[in-house]
């Protein structure tokens, strides 16, 4: 997910987005333990996603 269009969803989509990110990364986590990924730089990516999100819902919560 790009930062633009993280710019681009309402407080509450970024709200709701960030929990289904973060479910993810849970899942992605627990495939990876039980058996290794066959690309393990996804869970990379959905990490930075979870951080881009958060970051700008506090960005926000700061305005």
């Amino acid at each position: 997910m790009k930062q633009s269009e993280i710019k681009e969803l309402s407080t509450a989509e970024l709200q709701e987005k960030l929990g289904e990110t973060k479910k993810s990364y849970s899942d992605l986590k627990m495939a990876h333990a039980i058996s290794p990924l066959e690309n393990p730089i996804q869970l990379r990516s959905v990490r930075r996603d979870v951080a881009k999100i958060a970051t700008e819902i506090t960005k926000r919560e700061l305005q």
